[in-house]
Formats: structure tokens, sequence, C-alpha cells
């Protein structure tokens, strides 16, 4: 009897050995993904940058495999919060958060499932992060930060004798007060002076730039603000008027009637974040170690219509640039 207990001990450690062994191949292996996206507010930009996440995700082969579960929190916070917190229930394998709020939120709500994040400016301002360079945490993607320093010479270019700058942005999104503090920075080492408009919700966005008006800004500047940029028509109404033109951070504002930008590509960052997606589910990365992305190939795009309904001058050298 004794022969037949040791057999069945040493046939079961077998058979356990197998199933783990079998367990371990599998790991991180799977016909099926379950992928949330967030996104703080329809816009343009973040339209674009979802699109590009879909793209990227399935040129790595992630499509037919793959069920996106689409949410957009229409710039409420109770939104964000619910939506984070389903997909925490729904044990989602990894989640693309578009705009830092949306990234911030699901970021409270879940250490554990693989975060990328898109269209926000600086992940570790907005303690995403321990570090751009290598995150530590459950959250990596791409970066839109804004070439402020090229933005504000291009406004003198447009306009040579440049003294005062207008700016409108959220004073709660981190993104924006990243991108005004090194805007004021700059234009400071030109003697350009920076006058400061903020809002809370779009409600604010007709009086604050009529503000700005009043006190004789020559240019408006709108930074990658969700907020701003969802009513862009109603800011550029009152510029046009008072015809004072708009630079904006990227290139979709220029269809609204801003004149001119050195733009990101939001497309090209989703595409990038798709891209840093598709390494997670694969298993051949972890968002604690990989670096935040950027995007170097920034592009000149010029609203030529805008620019002479405003009688602005565009310089031979910017026409040129643009037209590459």
């Amino acid at each position: 009897m004794k022969w037949k207990q040791g057999l069945a001990l040493a046939v079961g450690a077998i058979l356990t050995i197998g199933v783990m062994a079998g367990c371990g191949n599998d790991q991180g292996k799977k016909d099926h993904y379950k992928v949330g996206i967030i996104q703080l507010v329809e816009h343009p930009a973040l339209d674009a940058a979802n699109k590009g996440f879909i793209d990227g995700l399935a040129s790595k082969g992630y499509k037919d495999n793959v069920e996106i579960d689409q949410q957009n929190a229409q710039a409420d916070q109770s939104n964000l919060n619910s939506i984070s917190q389903r997909f925490v229930s729904d044990r989602k394998d990894l989640v693309l958060a578009i705009a830092t709020p949306a990234a911030q939120s699901m970021a409270n709500a879940s250490k554990d499932i693989p975060i990328v994040g898109t269209a926000i400016t600086d992940y570790e301002l907005a303690k995403l992060v321990k570090s751009n360079d290598k995150p530590g945490t459950n959250v990596t993607g791409t970066s839109d930060l804004s070439p402020v320093e090229k933005q504000i010479d291009l406004m003198m270019k447009f306009i040579p004798n440049l003294k005062k700058i207008g700016v409108v942005y959220t004073s709660s999104e981190v993104n924006s007060q990243v991108q005004v503090e090194k805007m004021k920075a700059y234009a400071a080492t030109k003697g350009i002076t920076v006058e400061e408009a903020t809002v809370s919700n779009v409600n604010d966005i007709q009086q604050s730039t009529q503000n700005l008006v009043t006190q004789g800004v020559q240019a408006i500047y709108v930074p990658t603000d969700n907020i701003v940029v969802s009513a862009i028509s109603n800011l550029i109404g009152i510029t046009d008027a008072a015809k004072i033109p708009v630079f904006p951070a990227e290139e979709n504002l220029l269809k609204s009637g801003a004149i001119a930008t050195y733009s990101v590509d939001y497309y090209q960052l989703g595409f990038q974040a798709g891209e840093m997606a598709a390494k997670i589910l694969a298993g051949e990365a972890k968002p604690a170690d990989m670096k935040i992305e950027i995007q170097n190939d920034l592009r000149l795009k010029i609203n030529e219509k805008a620019a002479a309904a405003l009688g602005l001058t565009i310089p031979e050298e910017l026409r040129n640039e643009a037209n590459k």
C-alpha cells in the first residue's frame, strides 16, 4: 500500500508541475483584451489622439482581438470618477487616458491596471509618475508639451513691435499652468508682458477674453487647454472683432480662425500611445519602465485667410517653411 501511496503522490506532483508550467507559458497571452478609453471632453485634438491610439494598437495586431470601451466625461469630474471606477470593476486589461484630469482620475482609481496617457503636458508635475524618464508607477504615455519659446518667436515675426501678449487658460488645469509659466519666463527675456485671464468653465471664456482686449493685448495665445479649446469659437468671435490675432498651441484651432502655430500632431501622439500600449499588452514592457514620449517633429502651420482678414503680413521665410 505504501508504494501505491508514493506513486500517487509522485504522479500528483508531476501533474501539478505540469499545470504550473502551462500557466507560466500562457501568462500575459490572451485571445481577447478589454481596453477602456477615458476622454475628458470632445474636441478635435483629443478626438484625433483617440483615433490615433486605436490605429496604433491595430498597427501592432491589436484590432479584432480587442474590445474598446469608449467613454467621454464631457468635462465633468464626477463623470471621470464614475468611468474610472467602472473600468476598475470591469477589470480592464489597459486604459487609455486622454488629458490630464482623465489620467489623474484613473490613476486614483487603480494602481494596478496599466494606464497609457496622451494629450498630457507634464506627467511628473501632474503627479502621475515619479519621473518622466522612469515613471515608476502604472502610468506612462505621450506628452503634448508645446514649444512656447518658438510660439513667442513666431508671434514676434508676425507682430515686430510685440510688447503685450494675452493668454486664456483654465486655472485648475496643470497642463496650462506649466505652459503659461514657461511663456512668462521666456517673454520676459524679450521685453514682452504676458497678461493672464483664467477661466473655470466655458461660460467664463467670453468675459475673460474681453478683459484681455480691454487691457490692450496685441495677440492672444491659447495653450493646449481642454476647456478653452472646446469653446474656441467664442474666443475668436471676440478677438476677430477687435482685430487681435490668436496663436494656438495646436493646429486644429486654425480651422476656427487662429493664425499660426508650431503644432504637435495629436493623431501621431495617440498613435505613439497605441504602440506603447501594444507593448504592454504583449508583455514586452511595463509602464513603470517606459519613458514618457514626446513628438520632436513640430510643423509650422499658417491660416493665410485668417491672417489676411486681420491685415497681417506673412513673412516670406515663414511661408516657405510652412509649405515644405
